[in-house]
Parts: C-alpha cells; structure tokens; sequence
C-alpha cells in the first residue's frame, strides 16, 4: 500500500473492480478497496460474484438441467431411471465458480498493477485538490490516511429488509440465504415477484418446492411491455409458480419449524405455512462508512449520491456508480459508468447510453428488454408501430423443443426508428442484444426487415417480427390493418 494514489476505488464488484483495471491499463496507480468477506476469506467481485448474478445463474442453470432431464426428454425418445438431485453437489459447484471467478479478478487486478486493499474505505474529505481516503484494514483495524487525486465510489447495495418479515438466518432469509439452502423445502415463500424472486422461486420450484409468490403491486412485471408481463404470468404459473399480484404481506413470524405468513388481498386476510420464506424485495444503495462527516459529497433526496449524466459527483475528482446511484441496479450499468468515469478522469469524452441498457430475468423462458415498451413509447408521445412473432412458428425453436415466448419490437411510426425491443424466449437475455445494437446504431424497422438472419435460427423471430411491424411476416398470418 501507497500513501498516495491517481485514482482510489472503494467498492471491489464488478464497477469497482472494472474500473480499477481500466486505470490500471491507462498508467494510473490505482488501490481498489474492498471490505468483503466471503466463506472466511478476503473476496473481490461484489454481490454480482459472490452471492447475486453468478451463483444464481449456477443453481438456474442446475436446476433447469435436473427438471428437464425428470420430466423433458421422453419427446426426444430418451428413457432415463430415477433421477435425483444432490443439493449438496449443486451448491459445491456453485461455490467452485464462484470461487474461479473472484480469484480470477484478484489476479486481474495484480496483473494490471492494482493494489487490492482489504477493508473499509471512507471518503474523509473531498473538497481539495488530493482528497483524503480513510482506509481501515480487515486484519487488525488499523487506520490510514491515503492521499488520492480522483476517487471513484462503487460500493454497491444490500438487500432492502423489511419490519414485517425480519430475516433470521435461517427459516427466513434474504436472497443470500436462499442460496446455500441445505435441502429443498417442502413449501417455499417468496416476497417480491421481481427479478431476484421470480429467479430463485424458479430454482426451488424445479426441484420440488411448492412456491408461492407474493407481489403488493396490482400488476405483474410493471417495469416490462403489458404483452410480454402477460405471457411470462402465464408461463410461470403454468410451470407451478403460485404469483399473487395485489397482495401485501402483513406479518411473518417463526413457529416451531415453520414459517407463519400472514397477507392481505382486498382487504382479506389470510394465513399460510412455509418451510422457508425468501424475502426480496429490492435493494437499496449501500453507504455504510462510505462517507465522513465533512466529505462533501452531495446526495439526492433518496439518499443516493447525487451525480450527473458522467456520473461525476459535486466535487472535482470525485464520481459515483453503479447502486449509489439514479437508474437500475444493474452490474452491466455498474460496469460501464466505472469505465466511463476512468476514462473522463484520463481526459476522454467517454458516455453511457442508458437509453440502451439491457433487463435479463433468468427464468426459462428467458425474458428481456431494451429501450421503450409499447406503453412507455405512446406516453411519451410518439405514434407507436409494433411487430410481433410467436416462436411457435419458429422452425429451431420447434426442433429444440423451446417453442414458447415471442418477441416485439416497438417503432415510431413516423421516422421507422426502433425504439425498443422485448423477448421471452430460450435464449432471450442474449438474443436482446440484437435491438441494443441496432438501437445504438439508430436503426430503423427497415434496416432489420433487411438483413439476413440465418436459417434455422431463433434468432429469425427477430427478423419477422420487424417484418411484422409493416404486415409482412412470412411465417404468421398478418391481418391487413384498416384504412
């Protein structure tokens, strides 16, 4: 460790840890500070590596496997015996890829001249020429003062506890929790129907959980298109997925080994049992011992760190990103805001299009979006153009037996431009970047009704749905529209 650094980074996820490397590549001396700790061990990586994106994908990813081989391959003439799951050998591979993934940044960081300092950093003051960091060691809580010409803050977020279901550890618990479960519940709650509820409610209903899913909001996926919401609520609970909209947990309490619900629908309350209940329902930014009394930075008046369109705070040479600040809570949205406030430090005129950041939820189907919904398109006035196509008519998605979803896309009717792009599908969390490219590109409906997708692919729904915009799919029958 330096007394003195170009650029310290306090927050080692994944806009802490990118950033860190880009400077590192730019000539910077940089110190990545990060107080995580995970199984007994000093971890880089964030939420996203250790305990969010990575290891949910892992135990999607496992339980989709066990699922289909149970209950999907009779179709393909396949006979298989008993088939079984050990949750054990699940959670070890989870924790195996965790594991490559964080040392591999540890060595990323080394690699790139980074010094990884383990434990608290405080933005002390800000308000000079060198700001002043305070860092605490994990080791022994030892204090130091270092001295920084540009600080970028990457701290990230925790899980937004609520007074009615207070987590335990143990029979209730945050979405940490419901990764390391030692067995599958027989019965399973699930605050929340969004991204992080609607995922793990996923993985223990396949392998076995009874699920129920409470959602407080009247409407299910409101932040998605209304058609793509409707087809994904169907999906989901044709898979087995209790979803209750418009129902607001009152009180869940611990009794014996179980958990006690109790929730409120209309005005009419009910009581239910579970073995386990996940409470997720959202995250909130993560400032603790982030900044002192007299740093000087600026917050919003929800109390995240106030920045403006390069993520730059109120003070010369210090910026804010990721979950400390507006927009959403997204790693990707992380990763490129810390590249961008490296890159203006260094004197680049560097951006984010956030009008192109990409929404995933990893159930299967896959579901996700870019840019507008139809809904957000006409409220914002635009003369709104769609097109649609079922993967029913998809002659891959037939042949691989993943023939359920669609995909949209939403124009301005008057310019032809692509305002947004929306799939559920096999697949969808990486056919959606064909609309974020063409967005970026300020492509038009023609432009993709003009390109050549290759056949067979999924991807062609893409190109028929564009098709479909002007009443031209090939492979749908297209009502002529009135005149």
């Amino acid at each position: 460790m330096k007394d003195s650094y170009d650029l310290v980074v306090i927050g080692g996820g994944p806009g802490g840890y990118e950033a860190a490397i880009r400077a590192g590549q730019l000539g910077m001396s940089v110190a990545c500070i990060e107080k995580r700790v995970y199984k007994g061990e000093p971890a880089l990586g964030g939420t996203c590596l250790n305990v969010g994106c990575i290891p949910s994908k892992a135990l999607l990813d496992s339980s989709h496997r066990y699922e289909a081989t149970k209950h999907d391959l009779n179709e393909h003439g396949i006979t298989t015996g008993d088939v079984a799951i050990d949750i054990e050998q699940m959670i070890a591979r989870k924790e195996g890829i965790v594991k490559q993934l964080t040392g591999g940044v540890a060595a990323l960081l080394k690699g790139n001249g980074v010094d990884w300092l383990q434990g608290w950093g405080t933005l002390e003051d800000g308000k000079g020429g060198d700001k002043q960091v305070k860092f605490t060691a994990l080791a022994d809580e030892a204090e130091t003062t270092i001295t920084a010409k540009n600080v970028i803050l990457a701290a990230g977020s925790v899980p937004i506890d609520i007074p009615v279901a207070k987590t335990d550890g143990d029979r209730i618990v945050d979405s940490t929790g419901a990764l390391d479960f030692t067995s599958v519940p027989k019965r399973l709650g699930v605050i929340g129907a969004g991204v992080i509820g609607l995922e793990l409610g996923s993985v223990w209903r396949r392998l076995g959980s009874e699920v129920v899913v409470y959602e407080a909001l009247p409407s299910f996926l409101a932040a998605a298109d209304k058609d793509i919401a409707k087809e994904a609520g169907k999906m989901l609970k044709k898979q087995g997925l209790d979803i209750r909209v418009d129902t607001k947990v009152t009180n869940a309490e611990v009794k014996g080994d179980q958990v006690i619900v109790t929730s409120e629908t209309k005005g009419e309350s009910s009581e239910e049992s579970f073995d386990k209940l996940i409470v997720c329902v959202g995250r909130r930014a993560y400032s603790e011992k982030l900044l002192g009394e007299d740093s000087g930075i600026q917050l919003t008046e929800r109390g995240l760190i106030d920045v403006n369109d390069q993520c730059k705070t109120n003070l010369d040479g210090v910026y804010a990103i990721g979950d400390l600040v507006r927009g959403p809570m997204l790693a990707h949205k992380a990763m490129e805001e810390g590249m961008m406030a490296v890159e203006r430090i260094h004197g680049e005129k560097a951006q984010v299009n956030y009008d192109t950041i990409i929404n995933v939820i990893y159930t299967h189907p896959e579901i996700a979006w870019v840019g507008l919904t139809e809904q957000e398109a006409e409220a914002a006035g635009y003369e709104v153009k769609t097109g649609s196509f079922n993967l029913a008519a998809n002659g891959r998605a037939l042949a691989q037996s993943e023939a359920q979803g669609s995909i949209k896309v939403v124009a301005d009717a008057k310019t032809d431009r692509l305002l947004g792009m929306h799939a559920i599908s096999a697949g969808a969390g990486d056919i959606i970047h064909q609309g974020m490219i063409a967005m970026e590109f300020v492509s038009s409906i023609e432009d993709l009704q003009l390109m050549t997708f290759a056949h067979p692919t999924i991807s062609e729904a893409v190109h028929e749905a564009a098709l479909s915009a002007d009443g031209r799919a090939i492979h749908a029958i297209q009502r002529k529209k009135r005149k």
